[in-house]
């Protein structure tokens, strides 16, 4: 239990410190710059000592709970009394690591959905599009661009292919989406790939990559171990732009439709005569 409150303790002593300096450098440009007192000064000091705590209770229970569990999920799941047949003679291929891919598709879509960053940029995003953009849409969307990134990220491990031909090819993906895609989406779905790597997701998905990395033979956990996060940035902006486009093809089927029914409605027959 002691050694709980020494741990706990310490993390929130870190992250003082972590956090003083962005503190510092809004007081400083809201006192010296702007040369205003901030508004509802009480209130503010209050609203950094729950930052400073709640950033101490998840770190502490990122640290205890969630990276353990993702390297302890990847090791039990690559184990040949696990895998079982020819995994327990040495012999596998990337077909008898299905669990593991599932998996991890399973866990970077869960991670990202509860990814405070993400939150915050999508309910900014249908805040200011005026409900263009919906929140959930597009916390759904990175979620399975993120999905798919670190299950194929996981398939990479276990195969033990090249890491930069996965992103040469992917970036040439997206560079194709951005021209094809509305100005108003490219931005914030590059934004996306930025905010989906952040404090849920990133211990998890590293955890998993290295547990991965240390259990399958052959394996280098320094050299490929690492590497999960740039799926996961790298898919979300695929997945964005890809739902943008979706969703502007069915408003314009939809206002197509719209204008045809207008018009088989408005037609009125003539007769023989050639009179209405």
């Amino acid at each position: 239990m002691m050694d709980l409150v020494h741990h706990i303790a310490h993390t929130g002593w870190v992250t003082l410190f972590d956090v003083l300096p962005i503190a510092a450098i809004l007081l400083f440009f809201q006192v010296f710059v702007l040369r205003r007192v901030p508004p509802k000064p009480k209130r503010i000091a209050v609203g950094f000592g729950y930052v400073v705590v709640g950033l101490t209770l998840f770190l502490v229970g990122l640290e205890m709970a969630l990276f353990p569990l993702g390297k302890t999920m990847a090791e039990q799941l690559t184990a040949p009394q696990f895998l079982g047949g020819d995994a327990l003679l040495g012999k596998v291929n990337w077909l008898d690591y299905m669990w593991v891919y599932i998996f991890a598709a399973s866990i970077g879509f869960a991670t990202t959905v509860a990814e405070p960053a993400l939150i915050a940029v999508a309910l900014k995003a249908e805040q200011i599009s005026g409900g263009a953009i919906h929140a959930r849409g597009l916390r759904l969307a990175v979620a399975l661009g993120v999905a798919v990134g670190v299950s194929l990220g996981s398939y990479r491990i276990v195969s033990g292919t090249p890491l930069h031909w996965y992103i040469i090819v992917g970036y040439i993906v997206v560079i194709i989406q951005t021209a094809w895609a509305s100005k108003f989406i490219v931005a914030l779905a590059y934004d996306s790939g930025g905010v989906t790597t952040s404090t849920v997701t990133v211990p998890v998905v590293t955890a998993l990559g290295l547990g991965l990395a240390s259990t399958i033979p052959g394996r280098s956990p320094l050299l490929d171990g690492f590497g999960l996060i740039a799926f996961a940035s790298l898919f979300p902006i695929m997945a964005v732009l890809a739902y943008a486009n979706l969703a502007e093809w069915l408003l314009r089927r939809k206002v197509a439709k719209d204008q045809t029914g207008e018009k088989d409605k408005n037609y009125e027959p003539q007769t023989d005569n050639g009179t209405r």
